[in-house]
């Protein structure tokens, strides 16, 4: 039997409901503290990168290819590319852009990679509106906010490994519905309808883990939940009504995606902890396995120079699953021997290095691959990307290196000129070097623009 009209409209709206949308629907007039507005500059400058250097990779030549047929309105920018679409079209090939590669942010604690879903969807509700960059950063630290606790409360890492659901696009969508509601200006109760629609848009299950191509996990990471969140603040903008606490009553979100959930975690020191503070930015445009040892290589060099042929040996240790992830892989930037070699001949690990497929046969680089041996190890298997790297040099010394906290993770986090450093090596061989220079200056005084479309010029390329 159906029930009788307005019943769902009449049941009493919960507690956390209650606080989860007044914090919601408060964001675009509450101020934030310094330091979480120069972080989240941070991961909008890092996520910009990442889209704009996946513009030249498979799954972002896709998204704009899709976004170039599909047409639509000339609202929303389209990173890397000279396309003006609509803004449900534009977050779903932004938030592709974002993830083509393993260059975007994540948020350890909740198994996800926020940025490039929120990001994107802020961006696109922010250009049909024309915010201003203040109100565009409070925006995407909402996004950060909300998306991370709703898989945190759903619980991590069973919510992937027993119920084989994606945690990455279910933190994703709901970031990015946050953020584009607060881009839109929505009100409390909108902000409700707005998590009452993304609940019901909240998709995706864990077998993007056999995608050799990167596509369709760009689509799981970011076009999808960008796209999907999108939809629902547009929606609700356009008047869209639904139900007031998808959170509890009959056949509640947590009830039909995890039993066990805890949904105090979704409001959890809200307007305390700032998610966005422990979200992390890779140094390195790798696999999360290989940065440890490259930061391990990295502070040996510093510690003592040394040439790759001085080099003997070079011994990596890493935990057991991490090193069957990036053991000889036949992709540069998920082969952790190819990135030793490339660290020991140029003293970095670009982002071009890391995917030029072609150096791998080079003899060089072979040479000093063959130099490097990865040992599985169960102990640390205990921690979270850790690594212990020596290096046996020709004349008889070793140099060991224990990474416990990775470049850019929450414990060791990477300083302006260091996020700027990777950014530019990103967007220049895109964008050019001019114009990358002067959207990393925009987007570190975003608290000043008046209105987010200004940076248009400074996303996309012509011709």
């Amino acid at each position: 039997m159906l029930a009788p009209r307005g019943a769902a409209a009449a049941q009493p709206v919960g507690p956390v409901m209650a606080a989860l949308s007044a914090y919601m629907a408060g964001a675009r007039e509450r101020a934030l503290p310094d330091s979480v507005i120069e972080k989240t500059k941070h991961h909008v400058l890092d996520t910009f990168a990442a889209m704009i250097s996946g513009a030249e990779l498979a799954p972002g030549r896709a998204a704009i290819s899709f976004a170039r047929g599909y047409g639509g309105g000339k609202v929303a920018t389209v990173a890397g590319s000279d396309i003006v679409t609509g803004p449900i079209e534009a977050a779903l090939a932004n938030g592709v852009l974002g993830h083509a590669d393993e260059t975007d942010d994540s948020h350890a604690p909740s198994l996800s990679h926020p940025g490039c879903a929120v990001v994107p969807a802020s961006l696109a509700v922010g250009e049909l509106i024309g915010i201003s960059g203040a109100h565009f950063l409070r925006a995407v630290a909402l996004g950060y906010d909300v998306g991370p606790r709703v898989t945190m409360c759903l619980g991590i890492p069973a919510l992937s490994r027993e119920l084989h659901k994606s945690s990455h696009s279910i933190a994703g969508v709901f970031g990015a519905a946050a953020a584009a509601a607060c881009a839109a200006g929505l009100t409390l109760q909108q902000m409700r309808w707005v998590l009452d629609y993304t609940a019901q848009q909240s998709s995706g299950i864990a077998a993007w883990q056999r995608d050799s191509d990167h596509i369709e996990k760009a689509f799981v990471f970011g076009g999808m939940p960008a796209r999907s969140g999108v939809t629902s603040a547009l929606l609700v903008r356009a008047g869209w009504t639904g139900i007031d606490d998808i959170l509890s009553g009959a056949d509640n979100f947590l009830i039909a995606n995890a039993p066990d959930a805890d949904p105090e975690r979704l409001i959890e020191k809200l307007g305390e902890r700032y998610e966005i503070v422990r979200t992390n930015i890779k140094k390195w445009s790798v696999g999360s396995p290989i940065q440890a040892p490259l930061d391990a290589l990295e502070l040996l060099m510093q510690r003592r120079p040394f040439a790759a042929d001085d080099v003997r040996k070079v011994t990596v240790r890493l935990g057991t699953r991490e090193a069957s992830v990036v053991n000889n892989r036949d992709i540069p930037d998920i082969c952790l021997q190819h990135m030793v070699a490339i660290m020991l001949l140029d003293k970095t690990a670009s982002f071009h290095a890391a995917h030029d497929v072609a150096r791998m046969q080079d003899a060089a680089v072979q040479r000093e691959r063959a130099k490097v041996q990865l040992v599985p190890d169960a102990e640390l298997e205990r921690y979270v990307r850790q690594s212990i790297v020596t290096v046996a040099l020709a004349d008889g010394s070793e140099l060991t290196e224990h990474v416990k906290a990775v470049r850019g993770t929450a414990d060791n986090p990477m300083p302006r000129d260091e996020v700027v450093a990777k950014a530019r090596d990103l967007i220049a061989p895109i964008l050019g070097a001019d114009i990358g220079a002067r959207l990393i200056e925009r987007v570190l005084a975003l608290e000043t623009l008046t209105d987010i479309r200004e940076l248009r010029p400074l996303l996309q390329r012509t011709g």
